[in-house]
């Protein structure tokens, strides 16, 4: 049985680089950092860096949650992330939006008041 989401892991070719990009993005150095990956402690779950690996941005796309999503939005295009996806209402009070980072990956961000943390497992 599934639990949950756990990690999402983002490849990198510039380990050093994305590690300190991410550092800054998430405002914390990682909590486990190997030459073979890195990983950082968001919220319970865990954003990893695999290095040597090829970025992209097809494929799952995993929306971390944000209070925000104005701010945050914003704060990544300033530390050099580009545009893939304005912030967009879906319904519900949930907005959504999604950036490359510098590295090539999607990170994607979501604002949802329906989110009950309660029920993560």
């Amino acid at each position: 049985m599934m639990l949950g989401l756990r990690t999402a892991i983002y490849p990198v070719a510039d380990l050093g680089a994305a590690k300190a990009w991410y550092a800054e993005v998430l405002g914390q150095a990682p909590y486990f950092d190997q030459p073979f990956y890195v990983g950082f402690a968001v919220g319970g779950f865990e954003l990893g860096l695999l290095p040597n690996a090829q970025p992209g941005t097809n494929g799952p796309q995993p929306l971390w949650g944000v209070d925000d999503i104005e701010a945050d939005f914003a704060r990544l295009l300033a530390l050099g992330a580009t545009e893939l996806d304005p912030i967009s209402a879906v319904g519900e009070g949930i907005r959504v939006a999604a950036v490359q980072d510098p590295f090539g990956n999607r990170l994607g961000l979501i604002q949802n008041p329906l989110f009950d943390p309660s029920a993560v497992r």
